[in-house]
C-alpha cells in the first residue's frame, strides 16, 4: 500500500493515518476542505459518520468543515472488530465511502443539510438515497475495487447475521451496480477521448 502523506487540512490519529491518506488520494477535490477523522467510542447504529462541523454550518459552503468519526470498535451484527483487525483495504473502502457522503455534503447549503440529517434519520428511502449517493461518489472517483473489498468482507463473512447483510443489500449500491457504474464511467471516459 501506497503512503500518501496527509496534508495541514487532514487529521487522522496514527493508527489509521496511512488509509486515511490512501482514501483522501482519491478525491482531489477534497485537498483544501479541513477533514477530521476522528475515534468514537460508540455511534448510534453506525460504524462510520461523516458529518459537517457543527459551527461551520453557519459560515459560506466554501468554508465548512468536516468530520468522519469512526467507531473504535466496529459492531456488525453480533460480532465486533477492532480497527486493527479490519483489513486495511476494507478500512480504506469504508473511509472512501465516508469522503463520498463529504462530496455531497459539499454541495448542500446549511438548511438542506439540516433537513438531510432529519430525513437520514427517520426515513428509510432516504437513508437508501444518500447511500447509494456516497458509493457513487466513491466508484466515480475511482475508488470501487476498495468499495468492492468492503461488499465482499461484509456479504460474505460468515460471522455477520443474515439481517446485517440484507440492510446493506437494501441502502447500498450491489456489486453489480458498482460495476454498472464503473462501466458508464469508462465508456465516458472513451467519449470524450473521441471528441
Amino acid at each position: 500500500m501506497i503512503q500518501i502523506p496527509l496534508n495541514s487540512q487532514h487529521n487522522a490519529p496514527e493508527a489509521i493515518k496511512k488509509e486515511a491518506g490512501t482514501a483522501l488520494s482519491f478525491y482531489p477535490q477534497l485537498a483544501d476542505v479541513p477533514i477530521t477523522f476522528k475515534f468514537k467510542k460508540k455511534i448510534r447504529k453506525s460504524t462510520m459518520l461523516a458529518q459537517p462541523d457543527f459551527w461551520s454550518l453557519f459560515g459560506s459552503k466554501g468554508k465548512r468543515k468536516y468530520k468522519i468519526l469512526i467507531s473504535e470498535k466496529i459492531h456488525i451484527s453480533d460480532k465486533e472488530f477492532t480497527t486493527e483487525e479490519i483489513p486495511k483495504d476494507i478500512l480504506i473502502g469504508w473511509l472512501g465511502h465516508e469522503l463520498g457522503h463529504i462530496m455531497d455534503y459539499r454541495n448542500r447549503s446549511s438548511l438542506n443539510l439540516f433537513w438531510f440529517a432529519i430525513k437520514y434519520t427517520f426515513s428509510g428511502r432516504y437513508l437508501m438515497i444518500a447511500e447509494r449517493a456516497a458509493d457513487s461518489y466513491a466508484v466515480d472517483q475511482g475508488m470501487e475495487n476498495y468499495i468492492l473489498k468492503t461488499k465482499d468482507f461484509i456479504l460474505n463473512n460468515a460471522d455477520i447475521s443474515e439481517n446485517y447483510k440484507k440492510k446493506i443489500g437494501k441502502y447500498y449500491l450491489s456489486p453489480k451496480e458498482i460495476m454498472m457504474l464503473v462501466e458508464e464511467r469508462e465508456n465516458k471516459k472513451k467519449e470524450e477521448n473521441v471528441e
